[in-house]
């Protein structure tokens, strides 16, 4: 079985060489992003052909109650997920892990865009799938992202993809002061807190930790934090991370200050800005779920052009039907109806 063996240094460097340098890698699939989620097990699973990687999984492990888990690999696999043939290789390797853990399912949402012959193609090979007509709620990461093209693009070039009202909010912060730095500091880590902090709780969203931040700096070596500010004023702050030529910008929050000055939109410019000197691909903004509100419209000022991706879903492969049955279907249902009832 292609199991990794985390302690042969010279498999894991073949592993990593793997997954960082396919055309669909994930900063998310990286064996970096299971140093992160530290509070789920691990492992991780590959293909060969001819004694080279040809496909691979890092598979996160969350423990259930009476000994069960649940296999969940986020944004994979790192293959071309319209081979189903290579696909259904790949997870003969994930039976043993899932055999292993006691697993109940294996959830996977890689990013594709969604097509009706992709469903349909994952649907009669017997997979359960929560796509573009399921409730959008139940999904762990949102099916719509806005993702922004980098390729080709020069500084100038790129701010003809953005929304007029977009270029007039960087270049007005611009010119009124708002001043952008980058670093990997501990001090900076704290800065991003606290506005994400302000952020969250002007939203009523969940707080991540400051030692989360801490850990995605600390096991990506191309994660920076920025910083905007302006008259020693602290306005906003974000982090990024430029995975091999797919930027992502992860986390952001800002202050209740001087938001006319619209520091997200030149920290997002100058981040942007440093994709271009790196040459890299593309940007992502991450998902979003509803079209029109806020987050959208953000997001939107930058991908004026590209509009939103709409990715697969989630694509479940079932060990225990009852089980799942009951994790999927019955426990979110009792839920809804605790919430409704309260609500009365």
């Amino acid at each position: 079985m292609a199991l990794l063996d985390v302690t042969n240094e010279e498999e894991v460097k073949k592993y990593d060489e793997f997954v960082r340098n396919s055309p669909y890698r994930s900063m998310m699939q990286d064996r970096a992003w299971a140093e992160v989620k530290d509070d789920w097990g691990n492992e991780h699973v590959y293909l060969e052909k001819d004694g080279e990687i040809i496909a691979a999984m890092s598979i996160l492990i969350k423990r259930l109650p009476l000994g069960y888990s649940m296999l969940y690999a986020t944004r994979g696999p790192v293959c071309d997920i319209t081979d189903i043939d290579l696909v259904q290789e790949l997870l003969k390797e994930v039976d043993v892990v899932a055999k292993k853990h006691k697993a109940i399912m294996l959830k996977f949402d890689p990013e594709v865009p969604y097509s009706d012959e992709l469903y349909q193609l994952y649907s009669n090979a017997g997979f359960q799938l929560v796509s573009k007509d399921d409730d959008q709620e139940k999904l762990i990461q949102p099916r719509k992202n806005m993702v922004l093209d980098l390729k080709d693009y020069d500084e100038e070039s790129i701010m003809m993809r953005f929304s007029k009202r977009g270029r007039s909010s960087i270049r007005g912060g611009i010119r009124r002061g708002v001043e952008v730095r980058y670093s990997r500091s501990d001090e900076d880590i704290n800065l991003l807190h606290e506005t994400y902090r302000t952020m969250a709780e002007r939203n009523k969203i969940t707080i991540r930790s400051k030692e989360y931040f801490k850990q995605i700096r600390d096991s990506y070596e191309d994660a920076r934090v920025y910083i905007a500010t302006h008259e020693d004023d602290l306005l906003a702050a974000a982090l990024t991370i430029n995975y091999n030529g797919k930027m992502y910008y992860l986390y952001a929050g800002s202050t209740n200050i001087k938001r006319n000055l619209n520091p997200n939109h030149v920290i997002n410019y100058e981040m942007i800005k440093w994709g271009l000197e790196e040459g890299a691909e593309q940007y992502d903004f991450g998902g979003f779920f509803e079209i029109g509100d806020g987050l959208y419209n953000f997001k939107k000022s930058f991908c004026d052009k590209d509009g939103p991706v709409e990715y697969i879903g989630e694509i479940d492969k079932v060990y225990k039907p009852f089980m799942y049955n009951l994790l999927e279907r019955v426990i979110p249902m009792v839920k809804r109806l605790r919430k409704r009832s309260n609500e009365n």
